[in-house]
């Protein structure tokens, strides 16, 4: 077992009690900060080995910076807080935690995509507001009708793939990297343009990186029917939000469900927050209790895995073993 001392960059748990007590029984030093910006992380890693991360940015500078630090495990299945290229420049391991809550955010992508459709929000105000009649609701379509589209069919992709096939009359998908094999029986596979030309609702389940951020901009908004909705609990920044704002106050839009957004948390009066067809969460589709607890174990172990073996569980990319 080489020795080890972390860096807890940065946590938005209650506390960090199962990540001290694995690091405790490993004879792993642990520092712990609030770090958001690079600069904190370099004065804060002073001497460190590793680094768990949730928010704080993590990329060249650091590296630069720190020559000791070998890893970065972060909390999530997304990395983007890491710049894994910069990480690969200087020998540092990147890890996450890669399926911890796959049940948890296909589901809650339904729940949205379910409350938009059957207007279970919009009642909701309506009757807390003295209303008290079906059509307070406005114009609802049956579920049974509609096509489902699902943009990325990763892990969580395929789940909400697989919870929605028996709500809607169809499922289509996009996702340019998965072999015809790997898309199940009961999806069909279209080009990205399809899949918002035809989807009655888009769920989406991209990672973040240079190729998907403001991915579903203005463009694929206005080919999508008049009347559709958009899901996301995937990263923010996938979704051009300027546009998406655009098509619901055109009327283009009916609505939208998001988890994420591209600031967190929103400034306050939001126009895209605040809009009476939009419904968030923030930042919860990973969360059940026990979500969290596979969350926080995977990651934090990554680190004790690299210091007994030289490489982490869940690595995201390869490093030579020497280094």
């Amino acid at each position: 077992m080489r020795p080890c001392r972390v860096l807890i960059t940065d946590h938005d748990f209650p506390d960090i009690d199962l990540e001290l007590a694995l690091y405790r029984e490993a004879g792993i030093e642990v520092v712990t900060g609030q770090c958001r910006t690079a600069a904190d992380v370099i004065a804060a890693s002073l001497d460190c080995n590793a680094l768990l991360v949730q928010y704080a940015e993590v990329n060249e500078a650091v590296f630069v910076a720190r020559p000791d630090i070998r890893i970065a495990s972060r909390y999530g299945a997304g990395f983007d807080t890491i710049d894994s290229a910069a990480a690969a420049r200087h020998g540092v391991w990147v890890a996450n935690s890669p399926d911890y809550g796959v049940g948890e955010v296909a589901t809650h992508a339904l729940a949205m995509t379910l409350d938009l459709l059957r207007h279970i929000t919009i009642y909701d105000r309506a009757v807390k507001s003295g209303q008290w009649h079906y059509t307070t609701g406005g114009v609802i379509r049956r579920i049974g009708d509609l096509t489902v589209g699902v943009l990325g069919l990763g892990r969580i992709g395929k789940r909400f793939a697989h919870v929605a096939r028996d709500c809607f009359a169809r499922v289509i998908a996009h996702d340019p990297y998965l072999i015809d094999g790997d898309f199940p029986a009961y999806v069909e596979r279209v080009d990205l343009e399809a899949l918002f030309e035809r989807a009655d609702v888009v769920s989406v389940h991209t990672p973040l990186n240079t190729e998907t951020r403001g991915m579903v901009n203005g463009p694929l908004l206005q080919r999508m029917k008049t009347g559709s909705l958009l899901v996301n609990c995937a990263r923010g920044a996938v979704v051009d939000t300027g546009a998406l704002l655009a098509a619901l106050q055109s009327g283009h839009l009916d609505g939208a469900g998001l988890d994420v957004l591209p600031v967190e948390p929103p400034v306050v009066n939001d126009p895209l927050v605040n809009h009476p067809r939009v419904i968030v969460s923030p930042h919860a589709a990973f969360y059940s209790v026990a979500g969290e607890i596979e969350l926080r174990r995977k990651a934090a172990q990554n680190i004790i895995d690299w210091a007994r073996s030289g490489r982490p569980t869940y690595a995201v990319n390869r490093i030579d073993s020497g280094k």
